[in-house]
């Protein structure tokens, strides 16, 4: 007789233990891969440098700036070569006048556009969360545009001359003469540049700021022009005198003038107003909201 095996009891089912959790790595012990180390002044140029040959508005401006250089400087050579005209006692670098003063609208409408597009977008925001100190962005900005100006303007006036010489029979251009109608005049040129730069920073609005720096250059000249009153005279020849286009026409000694700056005093002048609007426009940015 068999008796009768009782089943097997299920075993209890075991308990699993919980996962332990995950330990904070200890303060102090981690390491970034990327350097830290504070913003420099050479940091906010390679920025802005990026942006402003980056912007597609920089290159057609420039591009325009060059062909009227060019094309009205050989323009001028070609015509007094094929009428077989004497130049006199005019320099023969003196044909790059009309070139130089057509490009510098394009120097002032870039000037402005290179801080007043930011406002108009509102990348300003961007550009002083990325670099907080605004002091640091303009002169950036003004080391930038300055030097792409001066190199542009002068290689583009020392080819006009080289090839108006060769054009043209006439007297051999002296070192002095050559200086300034190249060198001196980009100085000059990017000098009315930081100009334009600081009227957009002050003005914060491209047209505005672009038809105010025109004014500036067109409108005394303008003035003097109607001045006809005997009680004007002294006011409509110091804004002859010193309009810009006389100022300009110094560099290649043609300016009609019989007193007023000459040489390299035009240069010092536009140094100098410049210099002026660009601490109104530190001041203006640094206590100004964006």
């Amino acid at each position: 007789m068999t008796t009768p095996t009782t089943p097997p009891t299920p075993s209890a089912p075991q308990q699993q233990q919980p996962a332990p959790a995950p330990q904070a790595a200890p303060a102090g012990f981690y390491t970034s891969p990327i350097p830290v180390r504070r913003a420099t002044l050479g940091d906010a140029i390679a920025s802005e440098w990026t942006k402003i040959r980056s912007v597609r508005s920089t290159m057609w401006t420039l591009g325009v700036m060059i062909v009227l250089l060019l094309g009205i400087g050989l323009l001028a050579a070609v015509a007094i070569d094929s009428s077989d005209s004497d130049l006199g006692s005019t320099p023969v670098l003196s044909l790059g006048f009309f070139g130089v003063l057509l490009g510098s609208i394009c120097v002032i409408t870039l000037g402005v556009m290179t801080i007043a597009s930011e406002y108009g977008t509102g990348m300003i925001r961007t550009t002083l969360t990325a670099c907080p100190s605004r002091a640091r962005v303009l002169s950036a900005k003004a080391i930038v545009f300055f030097l792409i100006t001066f190199v542009i303007t002068t290689l583009t006036t020392a080819l006009v001359g080289v090839l108006q010489t060769a054009l043209i029979d006439s007297a051999a251009p002296s070192g002095d003469e050559w200086l300034r109608a190249t060198v001196g005049v980009g100085l000059y040129i990017a000098a009315l540049g930081l100009l334009s730069l600081a009227v957009g920073a002050l003005i914060r609005h491209s047209a505005g700021a672009i038809t105010i720096m025109i004014g500036v250059v067109l409108l005394p000249l303008v003035l003097a022009m109607f001045m006809f009153a005997d009680s004007l005279n002294d006011l409509r020849m110091a804004l002859f005198e010193y309009s810009i286009p006389n100022q300009l026409s110094a560099f290649y000694s043609t300016s009609v003038a019989e007193s007023g700056p000459s040489g390299w005093d035009p240069l010092w002048i536009m140094l100098g107003v410049s210099a002026v609007a660009l601490l109104g426009a530190y001041a203006s940015l640094d206590r100004r909201d964006v």
